[in-house]
């Protein structure tokens, strides 16, 4: 396994278009909901369990072969907003550029022609692990991570949080980032025999409500 590689696609210079989101943490901001070091952890755990999940076992199962344009639908189903389907494909197509620039294949190639409006981003990640030597468990990894990080850092600029309790946060959900990568990987190699519906739906309502909502908001920070 080529390791490094995974550095490089997790890093959040990696330009893949992440930096413009705050995955809820924005609304849940203004909402109250996220205030604090503790409440930003509380967040974070749910969305990791929950749409984390989610978006893990759609990259492993990529990372693993699968046929993306399969998980593509798959991802679409899972992904009940409008509006949050919207920023999976944006972002998936801001992360194709940069995976076909950064490891090119012909997978990567052939999703990017038949999905030139951008597949969604899990999908895409998985598909760029592959391209990178990677494999499922690694691409669930990612997922995981940037299910949390990006909170984690929008935190930071809303709340004028303390980096270094932000990265706390992080820090003290690594072993519940273990078992959801692992389960997800598990699920995807499942899926590799039994069918996509093994693939988990598991979902966060209040996200998909308040994604609705913010999409609409006149001034905003972030994207989503």
């Amino acid at each position: 396994m080529n390791r490094a590689a995974l550095l490089v696609l997790a890093d959040g210079r990696f330009p893949a278009g992440g930096h413009a989101h705050s995955g809820g943490a924005e609304s849940a901001v203004r909402a109250g909901r996220i205030h604090d070091a503790p409440s930003l952890a509380a967040f974070c755990r749910g969305r990791l369990h929950t749409t984390g999940l989610t978006a893990a076992a759609l990259a492993a199962a990529a990372a693993g072969g699968l046929d993306p344009l399969e998980l593509d639908e798959a991802a679409d189903a899972r992904t009940p907003s409008p509006a949050l389907r919207a920023t999976a494909r944006k972002l998936g197509r801001q992360l194709m550029r940069a995976a076909r620039a950064t490891w090119p294949g012909g997978e990567l190639d052939a999703l990017a022609a038949a999905r030139p409006r951008g597949a969604h981003q899990p999908v895409v990640l998985g598909l760029t692990a592959r391209s990178a030597g990677l494999g499922p468990e690694d691409a669930a990894y990612c997922a995981g991570y940037e299910t949390v990080s990006g909170p984690a850092t929008a935190a930071v600029r809303l709340l004028s949080l303390d980096p270094f309790e932000a990265t706390a946060v992080l820090a003290r959900l690594a072993p519940e980032l273990d078992r959801v990568a692992g389960r997800a990987a598990e699920l995807a190699g499942r899926a590799v025999r039994e069918g996509l519906d093994v693939l988990p739906a598991a979902s966060a309502p209040l996200l998909d409500i308040t994604a609705e909502a913010h999409a609409g908001w006149p001034v905003r920070l972030f994207a989503s």
